[in-house]
């Protein structure tokens, strides 16, 4: 696996930035893997670690991104903007639109176009890439940016254990204060609740989730995976019986194992 310097990927000024120090600036970390050691070379994944919107956690991030590597696949993480540092909607999903739009920028240029470019999000991770896959096409603010033309549709979604409503009753009310402040408008919490604006257009989805979650109900799953169904959007859904909320990877739990069959159902 190659692991390369984090970039900036905002050119010059920041937008809705607060300052000009390293909470200010999202920065994205590119794993390349090494040659011809998995099936998934036409694939490209931009990684949401989960942690709240108050923070990252390093295992749904570098270690996604090792383990889709070790499959061929490329893969960024992403460290966006936070609550934690006085960010609210609409900055971490502007971080996530500018960064599929580098992602496409640097294939594009590399001679890689036919790479699909997915994603995936765990917790409130999960709750910002549903929110990329259901509002691409949507302006979240007046701002131009100069790559605006280029595309920021993921082909695919891959949530783990997401957080996907801001609405009662389930909500995850941490995230929701994290990204929408205190006592945030009705209005506000059902525009970034994801599974209200799901169209056809939305990608295909893989979702699991654990039935006892104690930090996220499993609801949150099942009600995205239903709206997709309504609209005709193809979603694999798992629903496990015991485990703790944040476990990524989990030293080899089966919903790695049901990916891999379904990316490789997926491929072109």
């Amino acid at each position: 696996m190659e692991h390369m310097k984090a970039i900036r990927i905002w050119d010059g000024e920041v937008p809705f930035a607060h300052g000009n120090g390293k909470d200010d600036n999202p920065v994205l970390t590119p794993h390349f893997p090494e040659k011809g050691c998995g099936s998934f070379e036409n694939i490209a994944i931009l990684i949401f670690p989960g942690g709240g919107y108050g923070g990252l956690a390093e295992h749904e991030g570098k270690g996604y991104a090792e383990w889709f590597n070790a499959r061929g696949a490329s893969a960024f993480v992403l460290n966006y903007r936070l609550g934690s540092a006085g960010y609210r909607h609409p900055a971490m999903v502007e971080d996530a639109k500018k960064a599929i739009r580098v992602i496409r920028k640097y294939l594009d240029a590399t001679g890689k176009k036919e790479t699909r470019i997915g994603i995936i999000g765990s917790s409130a991770g999960g709750h910002l890439a549903s929110t990329l896959l259901t509002k691409f096409a949507v302006k979240t603010s007046d701002i131009r940016y100069p790559d605006d033309t280029i595309s920021c549709r993921p082909d695919f979604g891959i949530l783990c254990y997401p957080v996907i409503s801001m609405l009662p009753p389930w909500a995850h009310m941490g995230s929701r204060e994290n990204l929408l402040g205190k006592d945030c408008p009705y209005s506000l919490a059902w525009e970034l609740s994801s599974e209200l604006h799901v169209t056809p257009e939305t990608p295909p989805c893989f979702i699991w989730h654990t039935m006892d979650d104690p930090g996220v109900p499993a609801e949150n799953s099942m009600i995205f995976a239903t709206a997709l169904k309504r609209a005709g959007v193809p979603v694999e859904l798992h629903i496990y019986e015991s485990g703790r909320h944040g476990l990524g990877l989990g030293n080899g739990h089966p919903w790695t194992f049901e990916l891999e069959k379904w990316l490789e159902r997926r491929k072109p």
